[in-house]
């Protein structure tokens, strides 16, 4: 929105010519949608069958419980944190400001992709031990932090679901980067990230991965949009599920999340 006529019209172009790229069948999707659906919100033109196709495939991927499969086949990997949660729902928040018309109704869509992330934060606290790791697994390992973006995305957007406090969310993540970052080699001599996953680990990284895309671990540090005086940085720190869990206390037990809400075209 400050950006002057000139400027926003060099955007929309330059993301329009983005359509010369046809994405494979898998997370890239969301890649074209999250591209479509912001131009349908500035009020640019944009192709609805990016956006609707993405969001067809995304639900034929669901498996349950939160988790994705990254294309017709699952893959026990991190890309339901990398991509999946967050560009899903930013595609449709992004068309439900748009006030768009198709035959999705992209608010109950919304509703129930945030419920499926609720889930997942879940699943993603209670992977943090009380050392604070978590299991290493999968394609794009040297994303680091980005495995936990959907447990931090629901805080910065106020969603965490019931069973989680601000207090041991910002404590578990926390203990998670002291982990990770706390006297390992990390950065290279140019004070970049290095491919790793703590420390330089350059056998673990797949062709794609350069030292740009090891900065999506930064997509853990969103609840850094919260104010100071919010309840995330003000709250006492409280122990995280495992941390209950393998020191004897009481902890919550946990249950399959079912989709409570149907979906049918408009018209």
């Amino acid at each position: 929105m400050p950006l002057d006529e000139k400027t926003k019209e060099r955007y929309i172009a330059c993301f329009t010519r983005l359509r010369a790229i046809d994405p494979p069948y898998t997370n890239w999707l969301l890649f074209s949608s999250t591209i479509e659906a912001f131009l349908a919100k500035a009020g640019a033109a944009y192709d609805t069958y990016r956006v609707n196709s993405a969001i067809r495939k995304v639900e034929e991927w669901y498996t349950g419980d939160g988790w994705y499969a990254d294309g017709p086949s699952f893959a026990f990997d991190y890309y339901s944190s990398y991509v999946f949660h967050a560009m899903y729902l930013e595609t449709l928040q992004a068309m439900k400001d748009a006030r768009a018309r198709t035959r999705i109704h992209y608010g109950d869509y919304y509703r129930r992709a945030l419920h499926r992330a609720q889930k997942f934060s879940l699943v993603l606290e209670r992977m943090i031990s009380p050392e604070g790791t978590f299991p290493v697994f999968g394609r794009s390992i040297p994303y680091r932090m980005a495995a936990m973006q959907p447990l931090a995305l629901m805080a910065w957007y106020e969603q965490l679901p019931a069973g989680l406090s601000n207090g041991q969310v910002r404590a578990a993540l926390t203990a998670v980067m002291h982990r990770m970052f706390d006297g390992r080699e990390n950065f290279n001599e140019g004070g970049f990230l290095t491919i790793g996953f703590v420390g330089r680990q350059p056998n673990i990284a797949d062709w794609y991965t350069n030292n740009g895309s090891l900065y999506l671990t930064s997509l853990a540090f969103l609840p850094l949009g919260l104010p100071a005086t919010h309840p995330f940085w003000s709250d006492a720190p409280q122990p995280w599920t495992s941390q209950k869990a393998w020191g004897g206390a009481p902890f919550p037990k946990d249950h399959h999340w079912s989709d409570e809400i149907r979906t049918r075209d408009l018209y």
